[in-house]
């Protein structure tokens, strides 16, 4: 402890902090315009891969600055061995999403895109309501009485801005009769997943990764294959249904739930809905009996 107070009262006493009355107005802009980048850099951060990257580092993070207060001089050496190729390792990892960054800061309008009224949307719904559920349990229930393949992926906290671009924009309310006429043979639809934000079908003929996991069933195709690759991948809940079966899958956390009923379901989506419970607290007045006692 009196090694890490000594550390941290010299890092304090090197440490610059200017006073108020130096700030100029150049000051100010150049504390506007990095307060903008680093909210641009985290919006980007937080609908990417690099979100999960992103938590991994810290952890890696914390643990290293725990060695370095605890002395541990064989760890600090490795790691300021091998900083250079993490840093390498993560422009690699990301390299098609920095890709997609540099190509919509070049096409877009850079205040637009911060602040459009599609994240405020986003924002605002971010979960869906109970008549997207029913009326995706209803389509589902539909479709695995004719045998109609679908594949509907249920968007929860992270976004899947990258998957929803590999599809066909739709913006659509959710309902039966469209998720039913979507998946219908030989529409040009059918093809793919769909993707669901809040209470709405963003895109259609989605691409999704497949899943390596060797424990699966080798009769599953690759629908199920897919749903279970994308909820590996992101925390996404994945409806399946069936086309030689007919019956309805659930793919969430890298598991397969197969064999569903339409409660079971409702069940598994309620999960992901999180939905705010307010609490109605009555007050119970203690009063006299009719008898007057």
């Amino acid at each position: 402890m009196h090694e890490l107070s000594a550390t941290i009262s010299r890092y304090m006493e090197n440490l610059y902090i200017p006073s108020f009355s130096a700030v100029t107005r150049t000051d100010i802009v150049e504390i506007i315009i990095i307060t903008v980048m680093i909210y641009a850099i985290l919006v980007w951060v937080k609908e990417t891969r690099a979100w999960a990257l992103l938590r991994g580092v810290l952890v890696i993070g914390a643990f290293l600055l725990v060695a370095f207060f605890t002395g541990m001089t064989t760890i600090i050496w490795i790691a300021e061995r091998l900083i250079s190729l993490a840093v390498i390792a993560v422009v690699v990892i990301l390299q098609p999403e920095l890709r997609k960054a540099l190509e919509n800061l070049g096409q877009k309008n850079i205040i637009a895109g911060l602040f459009s009224l599609d994240m405020l949307k986003a924002s605002v719904n971010a979960r869906f309501s109970d008549r997207t559920v029913n009326e995706i349990i209803k389509a589902c229930v539909e479709m695995g009485r004719a045998k109609t393949g679908a594949l509907i992926v249920v968007e929860h906290k992270q976004r899947l801005t990258d998957y929803e671009k590999t599809g066909i924009d739709l913006d659509a309310l959710v309902s039966s009769q469209l998720l039913i006429n979507i998946f219908e043979h030989n529409t040009p639809l059918h093809d793919g997943a769909i993707i669901v934000r809040g209470d709405r079908i963003v895109s259609a003929t989605c691409y999704l990764p497949l899943s390596d996991n060797m424990l699966l069933s080798k009769e599953l195709g690759t629908r199920h294959r897919a749903g279970v690759g994308i909820s590996e991948a992101t925390d996404s809940m994945t409806v399946i249904v069936s086309e030689e079966t007919g019956k309805i899958s659930v793919a969430y956390g890298g598991q397969l739930h197969r064999g569903l009923t339409a409660d079971e379901l409702r069940d598994y989506l309620s999960e992901i809905q999180d939905k705010v419970v307010e609490e109605k607290r009555h007050i119970i007045w203690k009063g006299r009996a009719k008898n007057g006692q």
